[in-house]
């Protein structure tokens, strides 16, 4: 078994099988000095043949996805998922900023059929169309992480801070986000509303983790922001 590569912010980690890693505020890859992460969040270890990749933490959620954008999952508390794809995206939120790193297994158990194809950025995600306003209420809160090309850390919008991107009075900010939670809901997005315990600042990182995960907004998709784009009627 060869190692697992972990990237973050340009630096490389090698994780042994026979030690597990683990990521956090104190840990193997101290990520930020951020209070609001766990001391140890999320574990990486080899065991039963495979790598696992578990929550340690009681609070962060973590979303999961493959590099195409095919594949995406919610890791919650205390879960624990297998990395089965040559490259994996691993995206947290805590306190106002958001965070990402990668996962690279040079000989993954899985990878996906050839003709399944990449995700082609689409808004259309099964029955669920995110387009006019609500479209721009994701690529407000996403904005961030698309400029940066989604590497290391960047800070998370405001519900303030998005509806003055957008020009929109806070109360129809709100008003749309719970309409795409929603609907989002409704196709079986776990996270996003309805869960006990769950505060507005938690679903905003989950829409943008998301979203993110299966390409609903891409880099291209700023034009609409910046005004230079087609005119987007409002949903």
């Amino acid at each position: 078994m060869t190692d697992l590569q972990l990237e973050f912010c340009g630096e490389w980690f090698d994780i042994a099988p026979t030690t597990p890693f683990v990521i956090g505020r104190d840990a193997d890859l101290t990520i930020d000095d951020n209070r609001y992460l766990h001391r140890r969040f999320l574990e990486i270890a080899h065991r039963d043949g495979m790598w696992w990749i578990t929550n340690l933490g009681g609070q962060l959620a973590a979303t999961l996805s493959d590099e195409e954008g095919r594949f995406q999952a919610w890791l919650a508390p205390g879960a624990h998922l297998p990395v089965v794809f040559d490259t994996m995206t691993v995206r947290f939120t805590a306190g106002p900023t958001s965070y990402e790193l990668s996962l690279h297994l040079p000989d993954p158990p899985f990878s996906p059929g050839a003709g399944s194809g990449p995700n082609d950025g689409t808004t259309t995600l099964g029955r669920v169309v995110l387009q006019g306003e609500q479209l721009l209420l994701v690529l407000a809160l996403a904005e961030p992480a698309l400029r940066s090309d989604g590497q290391g850390r960047r800070a998370l919008p405001s519900s303030a801070e998005a509806a003055a991107r957008l020009g929109w009075p806070l109360t129809k900010f709100n008003r749309k986000l719970d309409n795409v939670c929603q609907k989002l809901k409704k196709a079986g997005v776990r996270g996003l509303h309805g869960d006990v315990g769950r505060l507005a600042s938690d679903r905003r990182a989950r829409l943008v983790e998301y979203a993110l995960a299966v390409r609903l907004v891409t880099p291209s998709d700023l034009r609409l922001l910046d005004g230079t784009g087609a005119v987007v009627p409002p949903n």
